[in-house]
């Protein structure tokens, strides 16, 4: 039975939309898996009441659309609703995703989810606007400019905080923890990013090195950096992944497998299709740094890739998590190439921890939780749970706290960073029992 009124007809070119958009569903479908479900019958005529709409707007709405427009809009409206890291990119924006995987956009430099459907600033990109400006973790933009992000898709976020480099924008930022609305003025810039910072030697050969992406080129550039440590005369190592938002999936699994030993599971994933269930792990037996002391601190910035290293060396208890929970983005997104030269971005699976944990909006809870704010960062008081004494009393009887002489040769930033001061302990307390065992 038809939906179309008596005596109306379907412009053909509108029909040759509907004919392709039901093709590309099963193109679609065919690609995300080897082995597809078998398409409904009902899909069809629900194809059948899109194209009816298609034309109803197309001849009715006030403004005319080209059948481009139409298309993308309920392209844009069908993946927006499945949930907040799905998206369709127009050519443009498919373009503007590669050109960010290699370390080089504009803008004001943080990332941003969807958390609690509130637009959610995930992580500030070290040394960007935003961060300069003191944009957090956990900061909640209630206005872009003048408009209210409540009903905002994260989309439409990302067009409206981009812009020509020396534009400003203006947001409006909800800090929960603080119980305070703050104002803030942003200019834009070409954002550069550098995954590998600061690696050095802190004290007592410990090596401490930041990542702050997961980029074609994060794993190259943290192998160099630890080499570098290595010839320094580090044994052990800090490696902080706070207000690391993520990046790729295969990054993130290599980089971690730099750590364990052959066999060891790093991270697994379960997708719609069994079939397409996946297993990832540590091919490694001999590398330089599987036996390290080693420390991962997180914080409440750490997401996706971030978590998935600090998962799979907590879990396999190859390191000992220090700071804050974690982020918890727990889902795989498939970057889906369309044939005009638009795509999708689409979340084909879920994520779990080698102990079969699913952190997504859950979040990974450190093993010695220590509140405090990342370095550079000068805005809020640092302090120490009680709980964090008994935490490490706990993992470490033998840890020496104190050791006046080694800590004024740190710097005063180091100093001042009482998360990063736990990390520290926490390994000499590691370095203790290792040579406690080996008597």
């Amino acid at each position: 039975m038809s939906l179309l009124p008596k005596g109306s007809q379907v412009p053909k070119k509108v029909l040759i939309f509907g004919l392709m958009l039901a093709a590309l569903i099963g193109i679609s479908t065919i690609g995300i898996s080897q082995v597809a479900a078998p398409v409904k019958k009902d899909l069809y005529s629900q194809v059948e009441l899109f194209s009816y709409a298609l034309t109803t707007v197309q001849s009715e709405y006030v403004d005319e659309k080209t059948p481009q427009d139409l298309i993308y809009g309920a392209l844009r409206g069908m993946l927006s609703s499945l949930d907040p890291h799905s998206q369709f990119m127009d050519p443009d924006e498919y373009k503007d995703l590669k050109t960010e995987t290699e370390g080089k956009f504009g803008g004001l430099g943080i990332e941003i989810s969807m958390k609690d459907d509130l637009l959610t600033v995930v992580a500030p990109i070290e040394d960007s606007p935003a961060w300069r400006a003191g944009i957090k973790a956990g900061d909640r933009i209630v206005k872009i400019a003048d408009m209210v992000t409540r009903d905002m898709s994260l989309d439409d976020a990302v067009k409206k905080l981009r812009g020509e480099p020396g534009s400003r924008v203006t947001l409006v930022i909800l800090r929960e923890k603080e119980d305070m609305v703050k104002t803030f003025t942003i200019t834009r810039e070409i954002i550069h990013v550098d995954d590998v910072k600061e690696p050095h030697i802190i004290t007592d050969h410990i090596g401490y090195v930041r990542l702050t992406e997961f980029r074609e080129n994060s794993y190259d550039e943290l192998h160099q950096a630890l080499e570098k440590l290595k010839a320094q005369g580090a044994d052990s190592l800090i490696l902080d992944l706070r207000n690391d938002p993520g990046g790729l999936l295969d990054v993130a699994t290599k980089i971690a497998e730099d750590f364990l030993p052959a066999g060891e599971t790093i991270v697994s994933t379960k997708s719609r299709h069994s079939s397409d269930d996946t297993v990832a792990k540590s091919a490694n037996s001999n590398g330089d740094f599987l036996y390290w002391p080693m420390v991962v601190m997180i914080n409440e910035g750490s997401a996706s890739g971030s978590e998935i290293v600090a998962g799979a060396l907590r879990d396999n208890k190859r390191a000992v998590l220090v700071g804050v929970k974690s982020f918890g983005k727990g889902s795989v997104q498939s970057v889906i190439p369309l044939p005009d030269g638009s795509g999708l971005r689409l979340t084909t699976a879920r994520y779990f921890t080698p102990s079969g944990v699913c952190i997504n909006g859950i979040g990974i809870t450190p093993d010695v939780t220590v509140e405090g704010d990342a370095p550079d960062d000068d805005n809020a008081p640092d302090k120490v749970n009680k709980k964090n004494d008994d935490d490490i009393d706990t993992i470490f009887s033998n840890l020496e706290r104190k050791d006046d002489k080694k800590i004024a040769a740190l710097s005063k930033k180091d100093q001042d960073d009482i998360q990063l001061q736990t990390a520290i302990n926490v390994i000499k307390g590691m370095k203790i029992d290792r040579n406690f065992q080996q008597k």
